[in-house]
Parts: structure tokens; sequence; C-alpha cells
């Protein structure tokens, strides 16, 4: 599972956005994910989840620090190449599905590939054999707005399969789904980490954060490992402690 190097190694990262006292989100921080991970990060509101998700996600870079993505030094990219790489190697799942309402569930799927430039002869397949794999091979020609949110977070979270992503990042996947249907998403996710997949799954509900092999907790910008049940040395995370001196509609394309 660990071979190779890590999905996500972040030494020193830190983001703080000017002003007077300048505000710091997220404190110098250390996280190792190694490929095959199930991460989740749990913390308040305002406790810097979303700095540490747009940072992980390549949608903002570090104030501080080193971000690699699969051995790769982010912080040395091109805004293309960082979109590039984010496209490539990342599959985000939100928690608001962000599906186009009159595109078909497959059609959905095979604008993540268009994005992507993958050759548009192979885009459809390769967008069936995704809903197949999250269990909607019924369901390719349907609408979101005819689907249960338990099937658009489906459908979202074959879009984020669709281009074989280094990482899986999810943000409060949960949060607009009922009992039944979060379940069955929880259940989606245990079966893509058994797979091989590497996710990372943000969120406030301690039960979604159980299924998760390790867990990690932010408050107040600070970082801090709180369970695990992965082998000894197979992951690592370390956070600063604050000094006095640091203060706390997609576009339409053609398919």
């Amino acid at each position: 599972m660990n071979d190779g190097p890590p999905v996500i190694a972040l030494t020193g990262v830190g983001r703080s956005y000017p002003g007077e006292p300048p505000v710091t989100a997220l404190h110098p921080s250390d996280l190792t994910v190694h490929r095959g991970e199930y991460l989740s990060i749990t913390g308040p509101s305002g406790s810097g989840k979303s700095t540490l998700l747009h940072l992980l996600g390549l949608l903002d870079t570090p104030s501080r620090g080193r971000y690699e993505l699969d051995g790769i030094d982010t912080g040395s990219l091109r805004d293309r190449d960082r979109s590039t790489l984010r496209g490539s190697r990342i599959g985000f799942v939100f928690q608001s599905f962000h599906l186009l309402p009159h595109r078909t569930a497959e059609e959905n799927v095979v604008l993540a590939q268009v994005y992507n430039r993958t050759p548009a002869r192979t885009r459809r397949a390769t967008a069936l054999a995704a809903l197949r794999q999250v269990g909607l091979g019924h369901r390719t020609d349907a609408l979101p707005t005819t689907m249960s949110g338990g099937e658009r977070q489906r459908v979202a979270i074959a879009r984020a399969l669709v281009n074989r992503p280094s990482l899986l990042l999810c943000d409060e996947p949960t949060g607009n789904l009922d009992s039944a249907n979060a379940a069955a998403v929880l259940t989606q996710f245990d079966e893509l980490h058994a797979q091989g997949f590497t996710l990372v799954v943000i969120t406030h509900d301690p039960v979604v954060a159980a299924r998760a092999g390790r867990q990690v907790a932010i408050r107040d910008g600070v970082l801090s490992e709180t369970g695990t049940t992965e082998p000894p040395g197979a992951a690592a995370l370390t956070a600063e402690t604050p000094s006095a001196e640091t203060p706390a509609a997609e576009a339409e394309v053609p398919l």
C-alpha cells in the first residue's frame, strides 16, 4: 500500500491572510497520507477545515511550507500546471453534489473527462463503467432532478472516480443526506477504500469520521492526530504549537 511517494506530504504548510494583525487560518503543520489510506479530518465551524480542503485540493496556495502531491512539488508549478495536476490526480465529492441539473447522470460524469482532456472516443464507456461501479448502471439516462439525494451523491462519486485519481477529497459528503442515504454513501467509501483508493473526508460528523481508519482533528488552525488503525509507521502528522509571534457553477462545455 505504501509503494512510491505519499499521495499527500505537507511539510510546515501554513496559511495566513493579510491584515492588522494577520489572520492565521492554518498553523504550520506536517501531514503525510500514504496511498490507500482512509483519513477523516474533523473540526468545528471556523476551525480551518475549509482552508485545509482548499490547500489539499490545489484550490489555494500555502503562505509557507511545501506541499507534494504524488511526489510532485506543487509550489513550483505554474497555474496551468496546477490545474492540470488537480484535474488528473484529485477527485472531489462535495456536500451539494454540484451536478448540472439539465444533464443526465452519464453526461455529468463525461463532463469530468472533458476537463481532463480524455479522448472523446473513450469518454462514454469510461463514464458508464464509473456509474456501474457505484451501483447506478440502471440510472445513466436519469436527470439529477429525478434522483434521490443518495443517487445524486453517487453520481458525484462516479464523476470523482472516472479519471482514476490518486486522491478522493470529500467535503461533508453526507451533509445533505438522510440517515439511510448517508449510510449507503459511507458503505460506498468503505468499498472504494478496500479497492485501494486514497480517501480524505472532511466532516463535522463524528459518525462519518469514525468510518475512516485514521482520524485527524483541526481546531483553531492546529492539526492533531486523534486515532488510527493503520500499522505503526504507515502515517505521520505533526503540528507546530502556535507561538506568540503566530496569531491564532460550472461552465457549460460540449460533451
